[in-house]
């Protein structure tokens, strides 16, 4: 069994041809692809976040929304950056999120990607230590966060508080028992994938990595997957880890498919550079009848290496086209690859 759920990057524009014509579309729309993926039987509705962007940007309260309009699916964001997080208060949010869902949040974070703006983060008051980079900020923001995420005290009481305190140090509220287990990291090359065994957290990757071998995206990815899992077993957690990949996956079920995916140009892997320095690896789109995608997607290493998968959906083509695209996965393609 795999648990398959939806990732949507929350883009929302102006344009005629746009379902999703302002920041109000998005998060409502949002809200209700989630309460439509879980009817059609999804296990996951998960979030990107991009700050500077007509896109999903403040997480928590589309996260608490979705959590009090459903019971069952998991909520996620993939991946928040960290760079931008105080994590303390963040460790508020989360757990309030949290306690509204009953326990379903899984939480994706990272060090970030490629911005709209030149360093983001500086904006929101954050700046490395001298002789640290953003990437290490963003890391040290996300240990500080898993700190307190554990739940023990830290703060001396006020001698002389409004309320009464519960005795010894404080701890920051509400605390959701089991929501340090359930963070993610979205991991861009092998190395990070092996820090976040390390640091206890399951593992996102998406649809780009670092280029490290020059082998097609499915394999380095599926390298990555083993790397991590290795060096979880090596760090001696207790429990079991969560692996999940992205992938854009569309099933050509009708003509609006094909008008839309029908020729998308897009069934090859790319080369680039999301940075100056870093040459990355893009995996290939997949869009074809059902059983031409059930032998394409056999041959996946990565898609069958991982225990979740999210389906990257153009919510911009409104929830009703997107539930159509999530309920053929479901339906006519997942059961014979044994995802379900």
């Amino acid at each position: 069994m795999k648990k398959i759920g939806f990732l949507s990057f929350g883009h929302w524009s102006p344009s005629p041809q746009s379902g999703a014509r302002s920041a109000s579309d998005t998060l409502l729309q949002s809200i209700d692809l989630a309460v439509a993926a879980e009817e059609l039987g999804a296990d996951g509705a998960y979030f990107r976040v991009h700050h500077f962007a007509r896109q999903l940007a403040s997480p928590f309260p589309l996260l608490a929304a979705v959590g009090a309009k459903t019971s069952r699916i998991e909520i996620g964001t993939a991946v928040i950056d960290m760079r931008y997080e105080n994590p303390l208060y963040m460790a508020e949010d989360a757990g309030a999120a949290d306690v509204i869902s009953g326990g379903r949040l899984q939480l994706g974070i990272s060090r970030g990607s490629p911005e709209q703006v030149i360093d983001g983060w500086r904006h929101f008051g954050y700046a490395p230590a001298e002789g640290q980079t953003d990437a290490d900020m963003g890391r040290r923001h996300a240990e500080v966060f898993l700190d307190v995420l554990r739940g023990e005290g830290f703060a001396k009481p006020n001698p002389r508080p409004m309320f009464p305190n519960p005795p010894g140090l404080l701890r920051l509220e509400p605390f959701s028992e089991g929501l340090r287990e359930r963070i993610w990291w979205g991991a861009g090359s092998n190395a990070t994938a092996r820090w976040a065994a390390q640091k206890g957290m399951n593992l996102q990757s998406s649809t780009l990595k670092d280029d490290e071998t020059g082998e097609p995206f499915h394999i380095q990815q599926a390298k990555q997957i083993e790397a991590y899992r290795e060096a979880w077993k090596e760090a001696g957690h207790e429990r079991a880890p969560r692996v999940s990949v992205s992938r854009s996956i569309f099933a050509i079920m009708d003509d609006r498919d094909r008008a839309y995916f029908g020729r998308s140009g897009k069934d090859q892997d790319q080369i680039g550079f999301i940075d100056e320095n870093t040459r990355a690896i893009f995996g290939r789109s997949y869009a074809a009848e059902p059983d031409a995608l059930i032998a394409e997607l056999k041959q996946d290493e990565a898609v069958a290496a991982a225990d979740t998968l999210l389906l990257t959906v153009p919510n911009q083509l409104g929830v009703d086209y997107n539930a159509h695209v999530i309920e053929a996965i479901l339906k006519h393609v997942a059961p014979a690859l044994g995802w379900r």
